[in-house]
């Protein structure tokens, strides 16, 4: 069972290559620092979960996410759609720039982000000093953890820690839009 970690831990656990399970607006998250690859392809295997889907990655401010961002891609009111959504539960697919690595866009040409509203999600990012990827922590295919007890004991002992928190409440996990269109990719 992985050890339950504070704001401050968790972020040096982080900065060692960590891979830990955290709490987000509506499930159990599992992340890393998205710009160590060892980091990320570790926390795909405990997943189970291929690299060419992409991973999202939250953020305390949308500035934490401006060398991932290509704005000039986006119509002026649909940049400013998603600016508006930011902080809360939304997550936009945004045309990423070439800084974003193919092990967090998968095979897409762009990338999923979110600024967290939520406390400890929020700060662990600000005590990282940098996004985060943040994927529900659960095996690829199984219900994501929506309470602590509900978190796979199989995820958790492969996990480096547990962030100390609960979830936002939400009743489904974050809907992920497009940018450019405001598709609803998952409701």
């Amino acid at each position: 069972m992985s050890a339950t970690l504070s704001i401050e831990q968790a972020a040096a656990a982080l900065a060692r290559g960590g891979v830990l399970v955290y709490p987000t607006e509506a499930v159990w998250g599992i992340g890393c620092d998205p710009f160590d690859r060892a980091a990320v392809l570790r926390l795909l295997a405990i997943k189970q979960r291929p690299v060419d889907k992409g991973v999202i990655l939250i953020a305390a401010s949308a500035e934490q996410f401006d060398a991932l961002i290509d704005w000039d891609a986006l119509p002026p009111e649909r940049a400013q759609t998603v600016r508006a959504s930011w902080p809360g539960p939304h997550t936009w697919a945004l045309p990423a720039t070439p800084a974003v690595p193919a092990w967090i866009s998968g095979e897409h040409r762009s990338v999923a982000l979110r600024v967290s509203a939520h406390p400890q999600a929020a700060a662990l990012c600000r005590a990282h000093g940098g996004p985060l990827v943040s994927t529900s922590a659960n095996l690829a295919g199984q219900p994501p953890a929506f309470r602590r007890e509900q978190l796979d004991r199989a995820v958790l002992a492969l996990a480096d820690g547990v962030c100390e928190g609960e979830t936002g409440g939400l009743a489904a996990p974050t809907p992920i839009r497009v940018a450019l269109s405001g598709e609803v990719l998952r409701g």
